[in-house]
């Protein structure tokens, strides 16, 4: 889950970025595939200053996390929506996996996977 100050922008990068569908919407937030986007009181969003690029959201112990079929396929799609993805040389290899950490237009952290061999 990841806490929006502008719910329908988040709403549109997570249905594009990790292509997750929507599938439930409510007053204040939004459910695709198995992670939500929920929206802060407005009294809250009222004292969020969203920059651009955003600022990164590192200091919360939650990485939403999606495995992809290609990432540097995504790159485009983050760049468009005002995300962040980190450069192709900061990506590691774990348990199978290329992970590459990046931020949605908010600053929320989250981190793109690839299959990189045979599990």
């Amino acid at each position: 889950m990841v806490y929006a100050k502008d719910l329908e922008r988040l709403r549109r990068f997570y249905e594009s970025v990790p292509d997750l569908d929507a599938f439930e919407r409510g007053t204040g937030f939004v459910v695709l595939g198995g992670f939500s986007v929920v929206a802060v009181p407005q009294a809250v969003a009222d004292k969020i200053t969203i920059h651009s690029p955003p600022a990164l959201r590192e200091d919360t112990p939650n990485k939403a996390s999606f495995l992809v079929a290609a990432i540097e396929e995504r790159r485009g799609v983050i760049e468009q929506a005002r995300g962040i993805l980190k450069p192709a040389a900061d990506q590691w290899e774990w348990r199978h996996q290329l992970h590459l950490d990046g931020a949605d237009p908010e600053g929320n952290v989250f981190q793109l996977r690839q299959r990189s061999g045979t599990i």
